[in-house]
């Protein structure tokens, strides 16, 4: 998305769009928080500061066991979502407050307040959290997986008439109790591309013939249970170049219908698991792939916890296996269900509250994926991960523990089990191809300290105003932005600049550091830091 505004100013300029935040230490925007069938504290000291928010005061949120329980508040001007497309808030729920079994979630809806019946037109985005930690929740109404109530209702970006947030933890119509604490609310704006995924770490594009690339793959083959693998799987995982090899710039791998003793045990089927010998922690993960289609076969595209102690792991031959499963975390970017008439992408985890998943699913035609190419991605930040078919959002959860550590790229193709279903009874063999392993991240922002003559500014740290000086820059158009630490744009604004001094107002910004972006009509662009008191 990309979005100006004009403003008739040349000597000074400020944020003239909708501020609407709260931090609830008495400096927010927002004039009452309402509790719908819902008990409400705005001022309510924070019972759990932390690293991650040591905030002193927080909002209270206490659902007794109402049927539609949330929190609210309303805005005198309409949401223009095409200028700020965004909302963000820190939540923290206590596994203690909890009645019931409910979906650990929280939704951000979006109403129309003028209407008899507020909801009757809004549009909802849903987020999984976790529990007994603070997390930071992103929605994001232009690139988020939306719910419109009314079918018919246009993209939320796309409307005007939304003036009032409702916020619901863990779901309605049911009776069970939640309390929660919600903290730095904020409306903002995403860059549709913004993290640029640009710089490739690690990659095989699989060319050349014969063996695997070892420096990059390790084959995996003991067995994880003693004589067997999980959902009771029943191959034999070998290193073998039948069941794994590359030809024609495509690595194979390959399940065989074959009688094979291994560690003392007899499969009647053969495979191939790989272990990436590259961890990492956020970014693209890009695979281009064919899967197999016999029934019983159970291909995965997916990523663990590089501390998993999973015996005869490459990372826990390594010495880096301190942690079990769940707890080590598992990201599945691809994986068909038994009728192979979906994909699924899922996430697994337990952070001390007991196992948990979120798994979702795309349809297919019956197949389908076994005769065409598709890319299955990953795209993995510290704030949110999305899993694609092709362009295709299939699911997304934000970012916690244990999902903030380094993960590793694991290529296999099971057989049978409980999630691989019934094999057929003429199966001989079949593979899945991948044409490549791509793994991106972010190149560092560019910034221009300074000492950059171009431009010039001060004071720094700033309280109030900050004076920008470009003088060799004469009457050009020119957008400004200004960012946050973690790339998000707070304001954004074009004008047309005659070359003379400016005063930047930052005194709706929060204490912290931020980046100015000056982009000139003739193409250069300036960076630089600044810090707000």
């Amino acid at each position: 998305m990309r979005y100006f505004y004009f403003l008739c100013v040349l000597f000074s300029i400020s944020v003239n769009s909708q501020t609407v935040e709260d931090d609830f230490e008495g400096s927010g925007t927002i004039a009452f928080w309402f509790g719908d069938d819902c008990n409400v504290d705005s001022n309510y000291s924070n019972p759990y500061q932390q690293n991650s928010n040591t905030s002193n005061t927080v909002l209270e949120y206490h659902d007794v066991g109402g049927q539609y329980a949330n929190v609210q508040f309303d805005v005198d001007t309409n949401f223009n979502l095409a200028i700020k497309n965004s909302f963000s808030l820190k939540i923290y729920v206590p596994s203690s407050g909890l009645t019931g079994n409910q979906a650990n979630q929280i939704s951000l809806k979006l109403q129309n307040n003028n209407l008899e019946m507020p909801w009757m037109t809004q549009s909802e985005i849903v987020k999984t959290i976790a529990l007994d930690q603070w997390q930071e929740v992103v929605f994001d109404f232009e690139n988020d997986a939306y719910i419109n109530l009314d079918p018919s209702s246009l993209p939320p970006i796309q409307r005007s008439d939304f003036n009032r947030v409702v916020i619901q933890v863990n779901g309605e119509n049911n009776a069970d109790f939640v309390l929660a604490y919600l903290d730095d609310f904020l409306h903002f704006d995403t860059v549709t591309n913004n993290p640029v995924y640009d710089t490739l770490v690690w990659s095989d594009e699989f060319d050349g013939t014969g063996v695997i690339d070892g420096t990059k793959w390790f084959h995996q083959t003991q067995l994880i249970a003693g004589d067997s693998w999980a959902n009771g799987e029943q191959q034999h995982y070998t290193n073998r170049s039948v069941n794994s090899y590359v030809n024609s710039g495509t690595l194979k791998i390959v399940a065989k219908s074959e009688t094979f003793n291994d560690q003392g045990v007899t499969k009647q089927y053969t495979s191939a698991r790989l272990n990436s010998k590259f961890a990492f922690k956020y970014g693209r993960v890009e695979v281009r792939a064919k899967l197999p289609s016999i029934a019983g076969t159970w291909p995965a595209i997916w990523l663990l916890g590089k501390t998993i102690n999973e015996d005869g792991g490459f990372w826990d031959n390594e010495g880096f296996g301190t942690t079990p499963w769940p707890w080590c975390g598992e990201i599945d970017i691809m994986e068909p269900n038994v009728a192979k008439n979906q994909i699924l992408g899922t996430w697994h985890w337990d952070n001390g509250n007991g196992y948990e998943y979120n798994s979702s699913s795309v349809p297919i035609a019956n197949n389908e994926t076994s005769q065409n190419w598709h890319v299955y991605a990953l795209e993995w930040n510290e704030d949110v991960m999305k899993i694609y078919l092709d362009n295709v959002l299939v699911n997304q959860m934000s970012t916690f523990m244990p999902f903030d550590e380094e993960f590793y790229v694991l290529l296999n193709v099971a057989m049978g089990g409980s999630l691989g279903g019934p094999i057929a009874n003429d199966f001989n063999e079949d593979a899945m191809e991948i044409d490549y392993v791509r793994v991106y991240q972010e190149s560092a922002l560019s910034l221009t300290e300074v000492e950059n003559t171009k431009v010039s500014f001060y004071p720094n740290p700033v309280q109030n105003k900050l004076y920008v000086d470009t003088h060799q820059f004469p009457e050009q158009n020119t957008i400004l932005q200004v960012l946050d630490i973690k790339g998000r744009i707070i304001s954004q604004n074009s004008y047309e600049y005659n070359g003379q001094k400016f005063i930047y107002d930052t005194s709706s910004l929060h204490s912290g550091i931020y980046i100015m972006m000056l982009s000139f009509e003739n193409g250069i662009t300036n960076s630089f830091k600044f810090i707000k008191h």
